[in-house]
């Protein structure tokens, strides 16, 4: 590749947002990043053209919601699919809701990472958080519960 190609790459990584470019031509290939060791991540706005598809949020029927033992009145948000969750944009930065929040359908409540894409999974009705049954940074399974909305 190019030395000149390669130049062109850390000047536009420096110039923008982006932490991390991989670019590969034939057999060749070239990854260029901010983070080399990989220690944080950060959410960064996504161009127009690739802004992700919200999967539709799957809600437990209306009965009791046990976990660990307590009882909630209030419908979970089940995990739309198998990835990591996260309570807020990036490291440090306010959750998306606590217990106790008014939420509006279609407010963000949380984030999946899955292959490396976040996946902002949003409220499907209007209530108040009940509970909160994931940690953040925990993995999570497919239809598993992760916020109580009464």
């Amino acid at each position: 590749m190019d030395i000149r190609k390669v130049k062109k790459l850390i000047e536009l990584l420096e110039e923008s947002n982006i932490s991390e470019i991989e670019i590969q031509e034939g057999e060749e290939s070239v990854r260029i990043s901010r983070h080399p060791n990989g220690a944080t991540w950060q959410q960064q706005p996504m161009p127009q053209y690739a802004q992700p598809t919200y999967a539709p949020v799957a809600s437990a029927p209306p009965a009791d919601i046990e976990s660990a033992g307590v009882s909630y009145r209030g419908e979970a948000v089940n995990s739309p699919m198998v990835g990591t969750f996260y309570r807020s944009p990036a490291p440090g930065a306010k959750s998306f809701v606590e217990v106790g929040d008014t939420v509006k359908q279609g407010d963000t409540i949380c984030i999946i990472e899955a292959m490396k894409m976040m996946n902002q999974i949003e409220a499907d009705r209007d209530g108040v958080v009940e509970a909160i049954l994931v940690e953040d940074g925990e993995p999570v399974e497919f239809d598993q519960p992760m916020i109580v909305i009464a």
